[in-house]
């Protein structure tokens, strides 16, 4: 069944003003991230009108409206509320008239008000829609903040995640989820991780329990969101498995089609596994800036080995 963003919490969100009290919002939801302003529609265009976006009436759009005739203007609001879009919304604090919001409400069709300016109300409503109606999956693991960096810390039950992750809260960084993580991909470069609202802030430590990491650390130890940048897989130390020592190579693991950089690092006692996911953080965020220690050495290795011939 397909989800869609309820316009309840699209209202409280964006603070919206709702100027259709008639209208019940509870079955009212939006499909799609896109929104329209149905300036073409105002003129009586309504081929290839996608009629599933939110409509935003800004001052263009206001000012043509009242040029017409009131015949003309109950026309065009006949037509535009028979194509069932989700709502209409004014920015700005423009208000409607009357002769639309009686319509509006006898096709159950909500109306809202905003005082933010139209484009940047606009870029606020599309952010937010793109990730709540992002593509999703939930996977087992431990995400947290490191330096700025989105580490996914995967690997199997009882490997030592949640134990990394509460290692790495103590040294200042931040808890995002633990155990079950929600990946969206908010776009083809970007996927974002969340917690599932029953397990937020907290952390499983075997043999000691559930704890509460946002009362024992602090509301500085947590956020509510990260996006995935680095994916560390941690495994059981295997003789005769070859791990990459040098790492001129990227590995990657795949999160719906996106792309993400992948360490597998072997698990072994003595270890400690919170300095090597923030020396692992660390590295990936030089060679996003431009610097690889690897093909430092190696060229480093190459001039020495020119040198001697």
């Amino acid at each position: 069944m397909e989800t869609g963003v309820k316009l309840t919490d699209l209202v409280e969100k964006m603070n919206l003003k709702n100027l259709t009290p008639g209208v019940d919002l509870t079955d009212h939801a939006v499909y799609v991230p896109d929104v329209n302003r149905p300036a073409l529609q105002l003129t009586g265009f309504f081929d290839h009108f996608d009629s599933e976006r939110v409509q935003i009436i800004g001052n263009v759009e206001y000012a043509y409206i009242h040029t017409l005739s009131e015949e003309r203007k109950s026309e065009i609001y006949e037509k535009l509320l028979e194509n069932q879009i989700p709502c209409i919304i004014f920015s700005k604090n423009l208000l409607p008239e009357e002769i639309l919001i009686q319509k509006a409400e006898e096709k159950q069709i909500p109306i809202f008000a905003t005082d933010k300016p139209t484009s940047s109300f606009m870029a606020e409503l599309i952010r937010w829609m793109n990730v709540k109606l992002a593509p999703c999956i939930s996977i087992h693991g431990v995400l947290v903040d490191v330096y700025g960096v989105g580490v996914l810390i995967m690997g199997e039950s009882g490997i030592g995640k949640s134990e990394a992750a509460l290692e790495l809260i103590k040294r200042g960084h931040r808890l995002v989820t633990d155990d079950v993580v929600e990946i969206r991909k908010v776009s083809d470069d970007t996927l974002v991780g969340s917690a599932p609202d029953i397990t937020r802030h907290f952390i499983e430590l075997r043999g000691i329990g559930i704890v509460d990491v946002k009362s024992m650390f602090g509301v500085q130890s947590v956020r509510e969101t990260q996006n995935i940048d680095l994916v560390i897989t941690l495994e059981d130390w295997s003789r005769e498995k070859e791990y990459d020592r040098l790492g001129l190579e990227e590995t990657y693991t795949e999160f719906l089609g996106n792309k993400v950089v992948c360490h597998n690092i072997p698990i072994r006692p003595g270890r400690n596994l919170a300095i090597i996911v923030e020396s692992a953080a660390v590295n990936h965020r030089q060679k996003q800036m431009g610097y690889n220690a690897a093909q430092e050495l190696y060229k480093r290795v190459q001039n020495s080995l020119t040198k001697r011939k």
